[in-house]
């Protein structure tokens, strides 16, 4: 090797010691800081009281069953509609059962006995999902539609077996087991 590679060798051999030793020895500030961020889900807890709404024997063409029960929100988060979803076990008696939706007694805000706002036999309500606290009568009273969390909503219900005129005898001895399944829907994001 010549001398210049040699000097040089030496010079970047010397610079890199320096280089370490210094490094070792520099001072400077400084700092930290932590963040942190939590997050919590809601809940959407909606029962029906009573769950069992109606038990009647002995029915005959004509007859009608008021009944009331109630939604109530349990849970932390609003709702903004409750679906409701309709099954039976005898298609033919069900021809002959209509369901008066007599009203929504928080939604309307007045109690009026013959207000129906929905009316229709259990057949034909098999296959819909009306929404059960959609305010469906125009007025300045009640609450609008949907279910806050905390609140409820109070339900007056009437159950016909409509009498056709005519000759029903193949509806003696018959029976059905109804099942309504209330489906909460939350309401929409928003901005927090």
């Amino acid at each position: 090797m010549n001398l210049k590679k040699k000097l040089g060798m030496g010079v970047a051999t010397a610079v890199l010691g320096i280089g370490l030793i210094g490094g070792g020895t520099f001072a400077y500030f400084s700092d930290t800081a932590e963040a942190t961020a939590d997050f919590a889900s809601g809940t959407l807890d909606l029962a029906v009281n009573p769950t069992q709404i109606i038990k009647v024997d002995n029915l005959k063409p004509g007859d009608w069953m008021n009944r009331t029960f109630k939604l109530e929100n349990n849970g932390s988060l609003d709702i903004s509609k409750v679906l409701l979803t309709t099954s039976y076990d005898n298609e033919e008696f069900a021809k002959h059962l209509r369901v008066n939706f007599l009203q929504n007694i928080d939604k309307s805000g007045l109690v009026q006995p013959n207000d129906i706002v929905y009316s229709t036999t259990l057949d034909q309500l098999k296959g819909t999902a009306p929404d059960a606290v959609q305010k469906k009568i125009w007025s300045f009273f009640g609450e609008k539609s949907g279910l806050k969390a905390g609140t409820t909503d109070d339900f007056y219900v009437q159950f016909e077996f409509v009498d056709s005129g005519e000759d029903q005898n193949e509806l003696q001895d018959q029976s059905i087991t109804l099942e309504w399944t209330f489906d909460a829907q939350q309401t929409k994001g928003e901005k927090r």
